[in-house]
């Protein structure tokens, strides 16, 4: 049953399947958007002479496997857990599929080259609340405040960040941690210039919880709307809105509290 453009090897057909399952999660959780997946599951799929037929929603992907004969020969769903961006993850997994179409790589070439990916250090925890700390400064400068100002954002920052990382580690539901975490760099933000009435507030209250601006679910809902991916599109926007009220409820308990 194999095919002419078939790899080196003949992979049994629910290894293979569940490969490019684990491969297409990946992707997904960390911040790949539903062409990509599809295109890269595809290229994968063709250097074993396979066609993947995947359905890509907001959390679960579907996928059959089939021959050019159209004998179906492996369906499974797998969950997708929530998104954790790491876009080398993506480059890197990209760069992967090309090398087993020009290469042919068997299965098993495949699974240690992922179990090197997966075993990539991240960023130290620190370092990533150090650099968006000093981000959520940056934006404040740039949107006009004073030193002061700069200063508040950078400590907001970094508590509401701290803050959201620690209620995801508590299992909190996603969007109650972004609350958790907006109305903590708010109230944060606000502490200060509490006590310091003359001083101005609104530059280092309004940028300090940018960090929770969901840039890359808004772009994917966008470009999967342009890919006729309709349904997901619609979910990702519906996420973004829940996610940015989430967003101003934590603002307005600062505001609330501070009376402002």
């Amino acid at each position: 049953m194999a095919s002419a453009t078939q790899a080196v090897d003949d992979p049994s057909q629910p290894e293979l399947g569940e490969l490019l399952l684990e491969i297409g999660a990946l992707l997904m959780s960390s911040g790949a958007n539903t062409e990509r997946i599809k295109v890269t599951i595809d290229r994968i799929a063709s250097a074993f002479g396979c066609f993947a037929e995947l359905l890509v929603t907001h959390h679960a992907l579907m996928m059959t496997l089939t021959y050019p004969d159209n004998h179906k020969v492996f369906t499974s769903v797998k969950w997708v857990p929530g998104m954790h961006l790491n876009f080398n993850l993506i480059s890197d997994i990209s760069t992967m599929s090309w090398q087993i179409v020009l290469e042919k790589w068997p299965v098993e070439r495949i699974n240690q080259e992922m179990q090197v990916l997966n075993r990539k250090p991240l960023y130290p925890r620190y370092v990533v609340l150090l650099l968006v700390a000093l981000a959520g400064a940056a934006f404040c400068r740039l949107f006009g405040g004073n030193l002061t100002e700069m200063v508040a954002a950078f400590v907001a920052s970094f508590c509401g960040l701290y803050v959201r990382q620690e209620a995801i580690k508590l299992k909190f539901n996603f969007y109650v941690s972004i609350f958790f975490a907006s109305a903590t760099a708010s109230l944060v933000a606000g502490s200060y210039f509490y006590f310091h009435p003359a001083e101005v507030y609104s530059h280092a209250f309004s940028t300090s919880v940018l960090f929770l601006i969901p840039g890359v679910p808004m772009i994917h809902a966008i470009s999967d709307l342009l890919d006729g991916n309709t349904i997901n599109g619609v979910t990702r926007g519906v996420n973004v809105l829940i996610m940015a009220f989430a967003i101003a409820l934590g603002l307005m308990v600062a505001l609330l509290t501070y009376k402002f």
